[in-house]
C-alpha cells in the first residue's frame, strides 16, 4: 500500500505501535479489530477501494469462521465458579469428591485471603458434567463451607485469549 517508500512505512508503523500500545490491553478479537480498521481505512486514504473490499471481506469471512468454529470448540458447560471458605479449612482437599462427582474438570486458578485473613476466596475453571444441576452441586458446596458464598458464572471472552 505504500508503494516502497520507506518514510510512508515507518510512519504507518509508528501509528500501528501508538494504537496497540496506548489504547487499553483487549483481548485478540480486539485487536484483530485495530489493524483491519488501520489497513482498510490506509487503503482507502491511498484510493485503493477495491483493495479495501476485498480485504474487508476476507476478514470478515476470516472473523465470522473463527466464531462458529471457537463456539463450537468451547464447552458450553464451561463454569467458572468462586468459592468463599473459613480459613480452617484446607481448600486442596475439602472439594475433591464434590468436584469428582459433579465436574469433568476442574482448575484451581487463584486463591486469596479476605476478611483480614479469615476467609480464603477461591477460583476454579470448570466443566459440568452432562446432566448436573447446577443447583444441587451449589448446595453440596455450601453445605461444605459453611453456608458461605458461592458464585458460579460463564467465563467472560476476555479471559479466553487466543
Amino acid at each position: 500500500m505504500v508503494n516502497g517508500n520507506l518514510g510512508t512505512s515507518l510512519a504507518v508503523a509508528g501509528a500501528f505501535s501508538l494504537i496497540r500500545f496506548r489504547s487499553m490491553p483487549g483481548n485478540s478479537k480486539e485487536i484483530i479489530s485495530v489493524f483491519w480498521a488501520m489497513v482498510v481505512g490506509l487503503a482507502l486514504g491511498m484510493g485503493y477501494v477495491v483493495y479495501s473490499a476485498v480485504i474487508t471481506i476476507v476478514v470478515a469471512l476470516l472473523m465470522i469462521l473463527y466464531s462458529q468454529v471457537f463456539n463450537k470448540l468451547t464447552s458450553t458447560e464451561q463454569r467458572k465458579l468462586k468459592i468463599v471458605i473459613p480459613e480452617n479449612l484446607d481448600y486442596e482437599e475439602v472439594f475433591n469428591d464434590l468436584f469428582r462427582k459433579y465436574t469433568d474438570k476442574c482448575d484451581l486458578r487463584k486463591s486469596k485471603t479476605t476478611n483480614m485473613g479469615s476467609t480464603y476466596e477461591l477460583s476454579y475453571f470448570i466443566n459440568l458434567k452432562k446432566g448436573v444441576k447446577e443447583k444441587k452441586f451449589l448446595d453440596d458446596i455450601r453445605v461444605r463451607n459453611g453456608n458461605m458464598l458461592v458464585m458460579i458464572e460463564r467465563p467472560e471472552e476476555s479471559e479466553e485469549e487466543l
